[in-house]
């Protein structure tokens, strides 16, 4: 089959479905969205075989959505996925493809997480289902009318599913599946057991087989760092002290997030604006130039936002959200190593989006390299540095122009020249710490979020049922804190924030009194004044975050 890339709204695309892909900054299909949409629009079975990371995501959910009805309060598409974090991955797009879609809900189904919030949005009528098969097959247990009014079916890297030994419950999700129902599998390759899987379960299926094509970018230096997604603003601060960069194009997801980090920026000093979908394109010609001519040097933008931006001096790309797929990292990290230039990539990953980063070396061909985030030390170095170069060129006539002011001013105050040159340096440096010591008592960083291996190999352990339990050990404690601890994390969906908040309105203690707030996938750390502890903990008995109590308590360390 072949079919010209065209645009979306060629594919037949529902409107509301086209206004989400457009937000987002999707602008032509690729090869397996071109081919595949049209196939799954018109109902026919179908078999794909396409490598991760040439847009087969979209393929099957825009065509899925494009058909769903919202109005209807039951499940209608189910999508299998491998893996949870393929699941979430998913689960996200879906999410995202539908956010001009009043009324309709995904759930993402996988273990590892509580059945009960799962069972009741499928009850209520999520009409997309993401699910990995072993937790889908426990809920069919409980209640094995569950997918009865499917009539949608993915199964995404179906060859992945068999390899971990899935067959068994992919024939009992089968058999709960409606007969009527259309059915899409895609996978990487197609040995024997796929091809008797689509024999018996899909009908008359059409074929379309698409090779990934590698991606490379000369010129550009890639690396990634993981950090948590509560950290990225205080990383991205961290990362420019050391950075040497001329100017420098920050990606993020959403409109207010372009706002937020501008903002957050502006408050340390840096010529920063927002570029996002909600500016006049006046005003964004007017951005665009400022970077140009060097009164702006950092641009924090969305996708969308970004299109057709090319300014030499842009040294940098910061890729603060992860992008939706790897051709959109390729056009990203593309605005940088212009004219011949050199430049610098860096992309910051959460936890939850290793998987993204591989699909991204592999579609790129390319490594991204890992990198922590600077210490104390490389900041004070970076600052003294920074200092250094714009007093150099000053000091050449600073002698013969200002030499005699000086020893009037040592004389008028009653200080020594060294001190004076202290205090002017102070006045100079805006208070900025430039020494070791108060560089460490600023406001403190959480550590990034190291890869699974590298924490297993540090200690961590694995449950009986093989997941992950995370066992770092924690920073240091100031003096005369304690640190508490409380079974609240993320996967509760916490974020710092909502910890402070809550013991700042219930507890009545003072912003300055609660240290570090570590957040961690099933418990968080909390540091608080030694001095009234259990009045304090007692005040936070009954205190509720996000719906759970938040039974902190002291944590012990031995």
């Amino acid at each position: 089959m072949t079919q010209e890339l065209g645009t979306f709204a060629a594919l037949g695309i529902h409107p509301n479905v086209l206004a989400a892909i457009t937000a987002v900054g999707y602008e032509e299909p690729s090869p397996i969205q071109a081919q595949s949409i049209p196939v799954i629009l018109a109902g026919h079975d179908m078999i794909g075989q396409a490598q991760t990371g040439t847009g087969k995501t979209a393929a099957f959910a825009l065509p899925i959505l494009s058909r769903i009805d919202p109005a209807k309060r039951e499940p209608q598409a189910l999508i299998l996925a491998p893996t949870r974090e393929l699941a979430l991955q998913v689960a996200t797009a879906f999410e995202t493809y539908a956010k001009q879609m009043p009324g309709l809900n995904v759930v993402a189904v996988y273990g590892g997480a509580p059945m009960g919030p799962q069972l009741k949005a499928l009850r209520q009528g999520a009409q997309v289902i993401v699910a990995t098969p072993g937790r889908l097959c426990d809920h069919l247990r409980r209640d094995d009318k569950v997918l009865a009014t499917v009539q949608q079916l993915v199964l995404d890297e179906a060859d992945e599913m068999l390899k971990l030994g899935f067959m068994d419950d992919l024939e009992v999700i089968f058999e709960a599946l409606p007969e009527s129902r259309q059915s899409v599998l895609f996978s990487a390759t197609l040995p024997p057991s796929i091809r008797s899987i689509a024999e018996r379960h899909l009908r008359n299926p059409q074929h379309v087989k698409i090779a990934a094509k590698t991606q490379t970018v000369a010129r550009i230096e890639q690396a990634h760092l993981m950090v948590h997604a509560d950290q990225k603003t205080a990383a991205v601060l961290r990362l420019l002290e050391v950075e040497e960069f001329d100017a420098l194009i920050a990606f993020v997801r959403t409109k207010q997030a372009t706002l937020d980090l501008a903002s957050a920026l502006e408050a340390k000093g840096y010529k920063a604006a927002a570029l996002n979908g909600d500016i006049a394109q006046n005003q964004r010609e007017r951005v665009i130039e400022s970077l140009k001519d060097g009164r702006l040097d950092i641009v924090v933008a969305t996708d969308v936002a970004a299109r057709g931006i090319d300014v030499p001096r842009i040294t940098h790309v910061f890729n603060v959200d992860m992008p939706y797929d790897p051709e959109s990292y390729v056009h990203r990290i593309g605005r940088t190593g212009r004219a011949g230039r050199d430049g610098r990539a860096l992309l910051l990953v959460t936890p939850r989006e290793r998987r993204m980063l591989q699909v991204i070396e592999r579609v790129t061909g390319q490594k991204v390299a890992e990198v922590r985030l600077p210490n104390a030390q490389q900041v004070l170095d970076a600052r003294i540095k920074k200092l250094t170069n714009s007093l150099s060129p000053l000091v050449a006539d600073a002698d013969a122009k200002y030499g005699d002011l000086l020893d009037r001013l040592v004389t008028d105050i009653g200080c020594t020249p060294r001190a004076l040159a202290a205090a002017l340096l102070q006045r100079a440096t805006n208070g900025q710490a430039l020494n070791l010591a108060d560089v460490e008592r600023e406001q403190p960083l959480v550590p990034s979020a190291q890869p699974r291996e590298r924490r297993e190999r540090d200690g961590g352990e694995r449950s009986e049922r093989g997941e992950y339990r995370e066992r770092r050990a924690p920073m240091p404690l100031a003096e005369g804190r304690v640190r508490c601890r409380t079974a609240l994390g993320t996967r509760d969906g916490i974020a710092a924030k909502n910890l402070l908040g809550a013991i700042l309105n219930e507890g009545g203690i003072a912003r300055e009194a609660i240290g570090r707030i570590q957040i961690r996938e099933t418990f968080s750390l909390i540091e608080l004044p030694e001095e009234g502890l259990e009045r304090l903990l007692g005040k936070l008995k009954d205190t509720r975050v996000a719906g759970k109590q938040l039974k902190l308590r002291r944590y012990r360390e031995d």
